[in-house]
């Protein structure tokens, strides 16, 4: 008898210890602004997305493209590809996944109303979807375009059934947010979590997990207390000041890699007036000094990456002088990070009129990226250095996007990373002159122009073969990067802690994705 109840109490631990496993709880380290997969280009939001709704074509790991719901896809002519769906995908719901549903969602893209960062920017090139068979689309084009693989890898799939006239409110109370994920949508409460449970008739591989909870956890020290303690198995943006020191914790895995978020500097390069410019007594400038290539030249020798790097960073990113980090397409080893030369900074200045500087104040988000209010402050000292007095002003990432997306700043700290895994990606959102109607220059908030580096970029666009559309990459961001378009600093490390029994790949997209988590062997 005894040894049968042992035996019980056994098999009793096991089973609480295999259900406890069954669930996993993540920290975030920002907010998730919406569970509309169409409403807002943020990480954040795309990265909870795309457990409960698919795209087109996926990436793994290292940003390379694969399939995911359209099994294959090819160019019929200069001007039409073709995707072939995967058969036997079902929605949420139980309907089937068809073409009819990927002709909805690119349209519905375009309908989102106040979007802050609109998808536009992958869909305006098509010019006309048609479907060839229920498993069959097709998507034209007015010239040649060799990147519809890549710009399908960031348009999420939305039921036309489920969604149609669905509000942005209808997918966060989840009536609208039927998927083909592996996930199903339970619960979304704005700054707190997400709660999702697995989808048992999901076509590919199964999670191993029942249910997943995000947890919002913006402050970096709760969210590695919440780590410490195990009230969440795992996090995302591992502060970097507390890199070393999980480091050497037994019960704690660090999992890195050089992310292809750049973090930069957008400046209002086209205002005669800017709000936030003042003479060194704060009173408004008549002269924007934004607009002087030696102005913005100046402000970015006075930036000494270096010491962000290391200071501000703890190491934990990579100092730069372009937009994609090595290895990834458009890099171009033209391209150096600035120099650090305050003395430089000062004579240009005076070359530009203003020997003794000039008021400004720096923008920025304090809740989105890593150390971005830190990286603000260090930004703001230097630039004071060289006579430019420099304010700072963070705001939570939900008032910072609205106003900036306004043109309220005049400068600011951004990050962007390129959804598409190459330089046409931040080239189009954010040097490409602002045009709605062709969806470029979307987050173009400084409106940068340049014909030149414009022309070169649509040329860029039209050119399948891959060698000719680097090089005509490189030119571009050779061209938008001398003209200080936007100062680049740092792409990120991207950092994921983990405790122990679980494991997780390191990705380039910052996406943290539940299904990617794995028990250790």
């Amino acid at each position: 008898m005894p040894s049968r109840v042992a035996a019980a109490i056994v098999a009793l631990l096991f089973w609480v210890g295999c259900a406890a496993a069954a669930d996993l709880s993540i920290a975030l380290g920002a907010d998730v602004t919406s569970i509309d997969p169409h409403y807002h280009n943020l990480t954040p939001n795309n990265n909870v997305a795309e457990h409960i709704f698919e795209t087109l074509v996926t990436k793994d790991p290292r940003s390379r493209l694969k399939p995911a719901l359209a099994e294959a896809w090819r160019p019929v002519d200069d001007l039409t590809w073709e995707f072939r769906l995967r058969k036997g995908v079902k929605f949420h719901d139980g309907a089937d996944f068809t073409a009819a549903d990927v002709v909805f969602s690119l349209d519905r893209v375009a309908l989102v109303p106040n979007s802050p960062g609109p998808f536009t920017l992958y869909s305006k090139q098509i010019t006309e979807k048609i479907i060839v068979d229920p498993y069959t689309v097709r998507l034209k084009t007015a010239t040649p375009y060799p990147l519809m693989p890549n710009d399908m890898s960031t348009i999420f799939m939305v039921s036309g059934r489920a969604a149609k006239g669905a509000a942005t409110e209808d997918f966060n109370n989840g009536k609208a947010a039927i998927g083909t994920g592996p996930f199903k949508f339970v619960r979304y409460a704005r700054g707190d979590r997400i709660e999702l449970a697995r989808f048992d008739a999901y076509w590919g591989a199964k999670p191993a997990w029942d249910k997943v909870t995000f947890r919002v956890i913006a402050s970096d020290p709760s969210r590695v207390a919440a780590l410490l303690a195990g009230d969440v198995r795992a996090v995302e943006n591992v502060p970097t000041a507390d890199l070393a020191r999980l480091s050497k914790n037994p019960d704690i895995t660090i999992s890195r890699t050089v992310s292809h978020r750049v973090m930069y500097l957008h400046l209002d390069s086209n205002r005669d007036k800017s709000p936030f410019v003042t003479d060194r007594a704060g009173k408004p400038l008549d002269r924007n000094p934004l607009k002087d290539l030696r102005v913005r030249k100046a402000i970015s020798m006075a930036i000494n990456r270096p010491a962000i790097v290391e200071r501000v960073m703890e190491g934990a990113a990579v100092a730069t002088g372009q937009l994609m980090p090595e290895g990834m397409f458009g890099y171009t080893p033209a391209l150096k990070p600035e120099a650090f030369d305050p003395e430089g900074a000062r004579k240009l200045l005076a070359e530009a009129g203003y020997p003794d500087g000039f008021g400004l104040t720096l923008h920025g988000p304090n809740d989105r990226y890593v150390n971005d209010d830190q990286i603000c402050q260090a930004i703001a000292q230097m630039l004071t250095r060289i006579g430019i007095l420099t304010r700072v002003e963070t705001a939570p990432s939900s008032v910072y996007f609205t106003r900036g997306t306004k043109l309220e700043f005049s400068f600011m700290l951004v990050g962007w990373a390129a959804d598409t895994a190459e330089a046409s990606s931040p080239l189009k959102s954010l040097l490409a002159t602002f045009d709605s109607k062709k969806g470029m220059g979307a987050a173009n908030r400084g409106r940068y122009t340049n014909p030149k580096m414009d022309a070169l970029l649509e040329q860029a666009l039209a050119t399948v073969d891959d060698p000719k559309r680097e090089k005509l990459l490189q030119q571009a961001t050779e061209i938008g990067i001398g003209d200080l378009g936007i100062i680049t600093l740092h792409h990120q490390v991207n950092l994921w802690g983990t405790r122990k029994g679980l494991t997780y790949t390191p990705r380039t997209d910052e996406r943290t994705l539940a299904h990617e988590f794995r028990p250790a062997n």
